[in-house]
């Protein structure tokens, strides 16, 4: 990743591992592994459920659904997802705020989004991933003018962290699949960006030009350590250890008679 600067040496060389793993994979694997992810002939399924907890009326997609409504839904409450991925929307017909939506469980509406704007899921689609790479360019100003920023192979959970603003006013996906948060930590209303060149923020359909923390869409075929999760929460800490153990108590004595 630079600001005109590469990524960290660690992350080089784990990518590097990782690429070649992928390599190594006989064509049968490689053809499976474009499957997994949206390559040619890529196959997708995903369960919708009316309730949370994967109860209530259920319908199973394959495909992009502009209403799923018209399966018999009222509403959305969780979700699994067998294979994809897959971006979610808040509205009919693809608008309205966006959700990455992983191979995985999600067993009500805060678990795919934490904007608090929307809780609602009317239509979604199957996304494209083109490569096991990623490289991502950032643009202060409209039309990639500006500051820039490269960011390849990385997760970045802070763009101020590297040195950079949270004004992104465009961008150029050139590789791989990435999902773009409005506030650091992976937090905040999502923008899916799919490979391509976006001159202004309008064309990703946010209301204003930031962004402040950016990762790949990922999964297991490509991926040895699989789907992005978030940080575990830091345990609890225990008691303080007594310093001084107790003195030991006195013998008992026999009482007078």
């Amino acid at each position: 990743m630079e600001l005109d600067d590469a990524a960290s040496s660690g992350d080089q060389v784990e990518e590097q591992w990782i690429r070649r793993m992928s390599e190594q994979q006989s064509a049968p694997e490689q053809q499976a592994a474009g499957k997994s992810q949206g390559g040619v002939g890529a196959t997708y399924k995903v369960l919708l459920f009316e309730f949370e907890n994967f109860q209530g009326c259920k319908a199973e997609f394959s495909a992009e659904c502009k209403d799923v409504m018209e399966k018999g839904l009222q509403k959305v409450g969780s979700v699994i997802v067998e294979s994809g991925p897959w971006a979610g929307y808040d509205r009919h017909d693809f608008t309205g705020e966006q959700f990455i939506l992983e191979k995985g469980e999600y067993p009500r509406w805060d678990t795919w989004t934490n904007s608090q704007n929307s809780y609602s899921l009317f239509s979604l689609r199957p996304l494209k991933v083109d490569s096991a790479d990623h490289k991502l360019h950032l643009y202060e100003n409209p039309g990639f003018t500006g500051r820039k920023m490269e960011i390849v192979d990385d997760d970045v959970p802070s763009l101020w962290g590297h040195g950079f603003q949270d004004r992104v006013a465009s961008l150029k996906a050139l590789n791989g699949t990435w999902v773009g948060y409005m506030f650091p930590g992976y937090r905040g209303r999502q923008f899916i960006f799919e490979r391509g060149d976006f001159k202004h923020w309008n064309d990703w359909e946010a209301p204003v030009p930031q962004i402040q923390s950016v990762r790949r869409v990922r999964d297991m075929q490509w991926h040895k350590r699989g789907c992005f999760t978030g940080p575990d929460p830091a345990p609890a800490p225990g008691p303080d250890p007594d310093p001084t153990p107790a003195p030991p108590a006195p013998p008992a004595t026999a009482g007078a008679s």
